[in-house]
């Protein structure tokens, strides 16, 4: 088991924190990953034994029962559980703790936070994040879901597509908008599997990822009441961007966790597989080639854990944590096809890793923000300051 990376920004308890999970990953996740891509779900008792080990209370604060961590705790977690070799179950986790759990804790009232987080916390209750739509993806102030206020509650029309959780789920954490005349005029809701009108119209089925489970949501006049809004009404597209830096920081993370691993399978790989008189890892080109990938993924940490710092410090790096999206989701299918090719027949066999992880890895250049919609981010922060 490879051991936590040797980065500035780790301190002892982030340290123990990277190789306690790389431990339970290596124990619990990566032997019956291949029965849950299978099943297209992680079991629940998996859920529930990470949450009475503390790890989906990362960032929730100490009097509520979680340990008061920031951004560098949450991309430890990550990078570790990429370690699995199934994203699916890497994404199924980190939706719940790190894209739609920080809704909860950052906008959530006291009455929400003492009904729903202890369960959150506890594996309990999942989370889902239901922002992306048909014809709304990155561009989250173009939803089409409205909200419209019904007594002492609200009546919800809409639908949503992609959505991480959903299917196996307890609870998602709907943006819809509630100001028509308004371009960011969105609101979010806590709505319950089980709710009236609220339906899961189809299983989506995947190329990669298969053992996350991912849903068309349909919701049709859904009746909330007012303490099910979350946050302050017409605010809900801030508070979705105000997580938006973190999102696109742990899919990095898993992303670099699985390329690293993916990488020392193929060394292991090579360095046993019998070719031309000796094995392919003799071959300079395949040497040399596996330590380009290394070196890319070791910068690609080392940016990595310094935006998160960054973030930890009070900034918003948005420049930064774009630019590192941008590049390093493409980077990490550029590893991954080279650990595919250096398997040669053997990497496109589906009885290998590093087949189902080249799949798994082609969604992180689209998902949490394209790289065209990163770039983008990244030129409008260019030159001086003005």
């Amino acid at each position: 088991m490879r051991s936590a990376p040797v980065v500035a920004q780790l301190n002892d308890d982030l340290v123990a924190l990277h190789e306690q999970t790389l431990e339970f990953v290596a124990k619990e996740v990566t032997p019956h990953g291949d029965e849950w891509e299978l099943d297209g779900h992680v079991p629940r008792e998996v859920l529930r034994k990470m949450g009475s080990l503390g790890m989906f209370g990362l960032r929730a604060p100490q009097e509520r029962g979680g340990l008061g961590l920031g951004p560098l705790a949450s991309l430890t977690f990550a990078e570790a559980l990429g370690s699995s070799t199934y994203a699916g179950f890497d994404v199924t986790v980190l939706v719940h703790t790190d894209m739609a759990l920080p809704h909860l804790l950052n906008s959530g009232s006291d009455d929400q936070l003492d009904r729903y987080l202890p369960e959150v916390l506890a594996g309990e209750r999942i989370l889902s994040i239901g922002v992306t739509e048909p014809d709304a993806g990155s561009d989250v102030a173009g939803i089409r879901t409205r909200a419209e206020k019904d007594g002492d509650g609200w009546r919800i029309n809409g639908a949503k597509l992609f959505i991480t959780n959903a299917v196996h789920g307890d609870m998602t954490i709907i943006a819809a908008r509630t100001q028509p005349d308004d371009r960011y005029g969105i609101s979010m809701f806590l709505v319950e599997k089980g709710t009236e009108g609220f339906s899961v119209a189809k299983a989506l089925d995947k190329t990669g990822w298969r053992c996350s489970d991912t849903a068309e949501l349909h919701l049709d006049d859904v009746w909330v009441s007012d303490d099910q809004l979350l946050g302050t009404v017409h605010r809900g597209f801030y508070e979705t961007m105000r997580n938006f830096q973190n999102e696109r920081l742990v899919l990095v993370g898993m992303g670099v966790g699985a390329a690293q691993a993916a990488i020392d399978l193929t060394v292991s790989y090579t360095r046993d597989r019998a070719a031309f008189g000796g094995h392919l890892f003799d071959l300079g080109a395949i040497r040399q080639r596996l330590a380009m990938a290394q070196a890319r993924v070791d910068a690609a940490r080392a940016s990595m854990y310094h935006c998160a710092w960054l973030a930890e410090q009070g900034t918003e790096p948005v420049r930064e944590v774009s630019g590192l999206k941008a590049w390093a989701c493409e980077m990490i299918n550029q590893v991954m096809y080279e650990c595919v090719q250096f398997h040669g027949g053997m990497g496109y066999m589906r009885e290998t890793a590093v087949e189902r992880m080249s799949r798994d890895a082609r969604i992180l250049p689209i998902g949490g923000g394209a790289t065209e919609v990163m770039l983008e981010e990244v030129a409008k922060r260019l030159g001086p300051a003005r």
